[in-house]
């Protein structure tokens, strides 16, 4: 199994997130990650530090600790652009780099911004348009591409990323018409977030039928669960946690039901089941605030019995 912790990044200075990688670092947690907003999203008057730059200066401050988000927005950046980025980064942390990419989730801050949005229908032939430059860009020195949205002509793209055949890449959501396909055509690891677990057995088949049909094995794309992580010292301490996170994380897109809320032993039965079900990584969602503790909690009690 795999631990990451994701913090969104609604601090006003770094040296918070700062002290949290390294916290992740020494308790053993594999990756941290991040939002890709252009403010925090409902939360326009707080303050919050932008991604790219926030992954790279993390990167600079751990050793062994691995950084993405979850999920850069392909509007933000071109393509060829993103590839470049990509590898550059993965270069400058000695191949700790994970690249988890998406078709954008809040179509407000777009406007604010004056970016393009489209429909699901369309971003999404984007993103596949991208996700194909890209692959191609960390496969190769040189790549071109003529798409409906993107055209490269003999683009290079030169150091080499450091991690061979390529940095992971991560596709998430639990979209069977326009996600499914992506992840079977280019994710290394397919990013369930908490409500997903409500369609598992459909999702899987959908992914296994669709690799089925480009001819690629469902074994090779591993399964991460994203899910809020609360833990209770004692069995005591329980309803008072359960409480506070059903006030914080109450809506629906968060799906308490099916994240890690419990004491450790409870904790320990709920991955191991994940695990039967073929989820090999784990990104748990805590506030800031919380995060330090949390990670120190279940590195003691929970990580020593998995």
């Amino acid at each position: 199994m795999k631990f990451g912790i994701y913090v969104p990044q609604i601090v006003p200075d770094y040296g918070t997130l700062s002290g949290l990688a390294r916290t992740a670092e020494h308790t053993g947690f594999d990756t941290l990650w991040l939002f890709d907003h252009l403010y925090a999203p409902g939360l326009p008057d707080h303050p919050a530090l932008e991604a790219w730059t926030t992954a790279t200066a993390l990167l600079a401050d751990t050793t062994t600790l691995r950084v993405g988000t979850l999920v850069l927005c392909n509007n933000f950046r071109h393509p060829v652009l993103l590839g470049r980025m990509a590898t550059t980064l993965d270069v400058i942390s000695g191949g700790r780099l994970e690249f988890g990419l998406g078709s954008g989730s809040i179509r407000e801050e777009h406007r604010q911004a004056g970016m393009p949005w489209g429909s699901a229908a369309e971003r999404s032939e984007r993103l596949g348009e991208a996700l194909e430059i890209i692959s191609r860009m960390f496969a190769s020195e040189r790549t071109s591409f003529r798409g409906r949205h993107y055209q490269v002509t003999d683009m290079p793209n030169l150091p080499r990323p450091i991690q061979q055949p390529r940095p992971p890449i991560h596709v998430g959501g639990a979209g069977p018409k326009y996600t499914m396909p992506l992840v079977a055509r280019y994710a290394d690891v397919w990013n369930v977030p908490t409500y997903g677990l409500r369609d598992w057995p459909t999702l899987t088949a959908a992914l296994e039928a669709e690799c089925a049909r480009i001819g690629r094995d469902p074994a090779r794309i591993r399964r991460s669960h994203q899910a809020i992580l609360a833990v209770a010292p004692h069995e005591r301490d329980l309803p008072a946690l359960q409480t506070r996170i059903r006030r914080r994380f109450g809506a629906e897109a968060f799906g308490v039901e099916h994240g890690y809320v419990g004491t450790p032993a409870m904790l320990v039965d709920r991955l191991g089941e994940r695990a039967q079900q073929g989820i090999s990584s784990f990104v748990f969602m805590a506030g800031a605030k919380q995060a330090a503790e949390t990670m120190e909690l279940f590195a003691e009690e929970v990580m020593p019995q998995l």
